[in-house]
């Protein structure tokens, strides 16, 4: 049960970031113009749908997932700081815990790793 609960959760973090990052595929000039919007350069949408893609799928099939964990934790606390910091507006305040909450899930991947359904699950030897 422990195994179908820690890969139900890696799913449902990285899930986010997946559909973020087709929605920014199809909505590049868009997603390119709101970031420039904040003095983030736009070419920079590049970076970020290569993270959005493939690090969650690291941390889905648990490959190097404490590592791609971490640097979605990083990515999260960035963004939040970067475009959500306009309290006054109610999205922009619950954008900012969304993407403080999830820097907190991801850094309980980095400490706790992945159980047994996954890619670098540690490899049981039973001495005959």
């Amino acid at each position: 049960m422990v195994n179908v609960l820690d890969l139900i959760g890696r799913i449902l973090i990285s899930a986010l970031f997946l559909i973020s990052a087709f929605n920014k595929v199809f909505n590049l000039d868009g997603s390119m113009g709101w970031m420039e919007e904040f003095g983030v350069p736009g070419f920079l949408i590049f970076p970020a749908i290569a993270i959005e893609l493939i690090l969650p799928v690291l941390v889905i099939v648990g490959y190097q997932a404490r590592f791609a964990a971490g640097f979605l934790a990083i990515f999260c606390l960035m963004t939040a700081f970067l475009f959500h910091l306009d309290f006054s507006n109610q999205s922009q305040l619950i954008s900012f815990l969304k993407n403080i909450g999830l820097a907190g899930g991801f850094l309980f991947i980095v400490a706790n790793g992945t159980k047994d359904w996954s890619v670098d699950r540690e490899k049981k030897y039973v001495r005959l």
